[in-house]
């Protein structure tokens, strides 16, 4: 049975190019590669202990990149398509999350601005708008707060996104 190899004795043999553990220790050549967007110019210092290239994306732009990261699929980009696709900020508020009206994943109620006040016993009814929060009341039933919150949804988020969409067009 074979003895495990102490620390040192394993970076010496590490340094003479030997396997340990199944892995190399021979550096990967992804020159002229392309990962995504990004197509592999030439080597970069490395990132800490890891080894690091330098790519070139589609639009243009040079980046250093680590090989995990491109390998991966981590990284396809510098960065460029992520600028493009920002949400569109009008006024303070964020178009596409109004137009998509998304339940949030911490919501417990279901409803948008619809929370159980555990404290008053009663169903608080909120709507975040232009960076402002309006309390739309507090209310026994929970029907009764979600009508609040539907027609503060028709007041302000529709009337909001139909006015943006007409001024697009």
């Amino acid at each position: 049975m074979e003895r495990p190899v102490p620390a040192p004795a394993a970076e010496a043999a590490l340094d003479r190019g030997a396997k340990l553990s199944g892995y190399s220790c021979k550096k990967m050549d992804l020159t002229g590669q392309r990962f995504g967007k990004l197509l592999v110019l030439s080597p970069a210092d490395n990132v800490g202990n890891k080894t690091a290239w330098h790519c070139r994306c589609d639009c243009g732009r040079e980046i250093v990149a680590k090989t995990a990261h491109l390998r991966s699929g981590h990284v396809k980009t510098c960065g460029c398509v992520a600028i493009r696709e920002r949400l569109t900020l009008v006024e303070g508020t964020c178009v596409e999350m109004l137009q998509a009206k998304t339940v949030r994943r911490n919501n417990t109620s279901g409803v948008p601005g619809v929370e159980w006040m555990k404290g008053a016993r009663r169903w608080r009814a909120t709507i975040c708008f232009q960076g402002k929060r309006r309390y739309l009341g507090k209310y026994v039933r929970f029907e009764d707060a979600v009508k609040a919150r539907k027609e503060a949804e028709a007041q302000f988020h529709d009337a909001f996104v139909e006015r943006y969409s007409k001024e697009r067009i």
